[in-house]
């Protein structure tokens, strides 16, 4: 893997994240996605399900461009209860691991009033890079 995890001397670790990254290969943009199936049909408004369901939607689309969820490099989670993603954060961190493993890129996370998607409660962007072939 060519990513390189920044981390400024003297700062305290993240826990769950990245300070920062560097890396170089073909970008993947992954737009937004949110806790529905390949049908754009939600099966829970429970906010842990949307949430794996909408990390499984992040791998699908890597996956069809030949990415992994370790090249991932920036996420930005949207959601419209911050008490729902506080309060379960356990379970979510134990979702994130079962569908994107212990890679922790750089991420930012932001209460919204709505989504889209009336039943949506998140919505996740994703960057990613597949390094260059040696």
């Amino acid at each position: 893997m060519t990513h390189q995890f920044i981390q400024p001397d003297n700062w305290a670790k993240p826990i769950g994240y990245s300070n920062g990254i560097s890396t170089r290969g073909r970008i993947v943009q992954v737009g937004g996605q949110v806790g529905w199936d390949e049908n754009c049909e939600f099966h829970s408004d429970d906010f842990v399900d949307q949430v794996r369901q909408t990390l499984k939607n992040i791998v699908a689309v890597l996956e069809k461009a030949d990415a992994k969820p370790e090249h991932i490099i920036q996420l930005t989670w949207y959601f419209t209860d911050r008490h729902a993603y506080k309060s379960r954060l356990k379970e979510v961190g134990a979702a994130y691991r079962e569908i994107i493993g212990r890679h922790f890129p750089p991420m930012a996370a932001v209460q919204v009033v709505a989504l889209m998607e009336d039943r949506a409660k998140i919505e996740i962007v994703a960057l990613a890079v597949v390094p260059d072939e040696a």
